[in-house]
């Protein structure tokens, strides 16, 4: 099974990278079409989903975890699909601190890689995100959208 690589190359920025065995259409629409999203983005928890995958159009995943929801919201800033994406991140309890995340999507043999470049407005928050468990969610996701992947037959 795959992991997260994770770097800091700066400050402000966390890299993580995952490969998939998918090609990268299907990689791709699993990270910006809500009825992919809905299978995988929450780790297995409950998902609503709200997206207008289009420059300037919103995004909102409410996860529904140990009795709690969890909401998230961004924009898009930038699309070339079937290539990258980049958008507006906020923990909605943590309203106001927006990081901006550029996702690359690159395909070698059949298998994806998908390489997400957040960038925080300090190192503070950046290091913040890292001491939450960030990376460790990310893998949980990643991990169920192996298990998506394969019952849709990638």
């Amino acid at each position: 099974m795959s992991t997260i690589a994770i770097s800091t190359p700066s400050g402000t920025e966390l890299v993580m990278r995952r490969t998939f065995d998918a090609p990268k259409a299907l990689v791709f629409a699993a990270h910006t079409e809500a009825e992919h999203l809905r299978h995988w983005w929450g780790r297995g928890n409950p998902l609503d989903v709200t997206i207008d995958f289009r420059v300037g159009g919103a995004w909102r995943f409410v996860e529904t975890a140990d009795g709690r929801q969890h909401a998230f919201r961004g924009e898009f800033l930038e699309i070339e699909a079937p290539d990258t994406f980049t958008w507006t991140f906020e923990y909605e309890p943590m309203a106001g601190q927006v990081c901006v995340d550029r996702y690359v999507f690159t395909e070698q043999d059949g298998r994806t890689t998908v390489t997400s470049t957040t960038t925080f407005s300090s190192q503070a928050d950046r290091d913040g995100m890292v001491a939450s468990g960030a990376a460790a969610g990310a893998e949980q996701s990643y991990a169920a959208l192996d298990a998506y992947l394969v019952k849709l037959g990638a």
